[in-house]
Parts: C-alpha cells; sequence; structure tokens
C-alpha cells in the first residue's frame, strides 16, 4: 500500500490567534420559561428541525435534557398529523 505524505502543518491565520472561543448555547425553552412545548406550534418547532427533516441533537440547538424530551415527542406528534413533514423531497 502507498504511504500518504502529509503536508507539514502552516502556520495559518487561526494559529496566531489562539483557540478559539465556543459561546455557551442556552436553552430558548428555559429563557422564555414555558412549561409545555406544544405539537401544534409549527413555527417554533421547525428551529429544531433540519433542512433533511431531521430532529437536531441538542449540541446543535443549545436545548437542555429536560426540554429535549418533549420537544422530540412534539415533533413526532406534529409529523404524525402532517404539520411537519418527515422527510423533505429530494429530486
Amino acid at each position: 500500500m502507498a504511504s500518504r505524505t502529509s503536508a507539514p502543518p502552516s502556520s495559518g491565520p487561526r494559529e496566531s490567534r489562539g483557540p478559539k472561543r465556543q459561546h455557551r448555547k442556552v436553552c430558548s425553552f428555559c429563557m422564555e420559561k414555558v412549561s409545555y412545548i406544544d405539537y401544534k406550534e409549527v413555527s417554533r418547532l421547525r428551529r429544531f428541525v433540519s433542512d433533511r427533516g431531521k430532529i437536531l441533537p441538542r449540541r446543535v440547538t443549545g436545548t437542555c435534557a429536560r426540554h429535549q424530551r418533549p420537544l422530540t415527542t412534539a415533533l413526532e406528534r406534529a409529523r404524525a398529523i402532517a404539520l411537519l413533514p418527515y422527510t423533505t423531497e429530494q429530486h
């Protein structure tokens, strides 16, 4: 098998600035003090679905575990009664 040669590490612009800081994501449901996530609020639920129709994980949306579980249930209910699509049409 042929061996791969890797290029030497370059001193690009990122190295000179230091490590990239990640700001902490905050749960939008905790901020708004939402007690119940309603499956009929399609405009709110669309923010937590990818363009392919998949439910986005907590690390992407910043939702806490306490609200991610009822959010998933609400998204599944909205899909079941056709308020949200299961997938998008890709031709």
